[in-house]
């Protein structure tokens, strides 16, 4: 497992990657509802999440990434069953997908 700041690092690239979802999704002019949904409940929780990190809780971080994973894993179904999605925003779904995995596999 990595040391606290690198696991740090790790959520902040997380953070950004759903961040840069919510901006492709305010962008994309004929996204499908449950998406939306998706990405913003994303958003919102990665901010909640942050409230974790203080103090550093390793338990509840890897909850916290399980929560975030079933909505980057939903985010990534309803995109592959949306041919007319932009690339950008289905790029934006599989980044905060592999951010997630990434770190839910580094807090083992």
């Amino acid at each position: 497992m990595l040391q606290e700041y690198e696991i740090r690092q790790r959520f902040i690239r997380v953070g950004r990657a759903i961040g840069e979802a919510a901006q492709a999704c305010s962008a994309e002019r004929n996204l499908p509802g449950e998406l939306r949904d998706c990405i913003h409940k994303l958003d919102r929780q990665a901010d909640a999440a942050h409230q974790v990190l203080e103090p550093y809780d390793v338990t509840r971080l890897r909850k916290m990434v399980d929560a975030l994973e079933v909505l980057g894993e939903r985010a990534q179904r309803v995109c592959r069953n949306m041919p007319a999605l932009t690339a950008q925003m289905r790029s934006a779904v599989q980044h905060v997908h592999d951010e997630l995995a990434e770190l839910k596999h580094d807090l083992r």
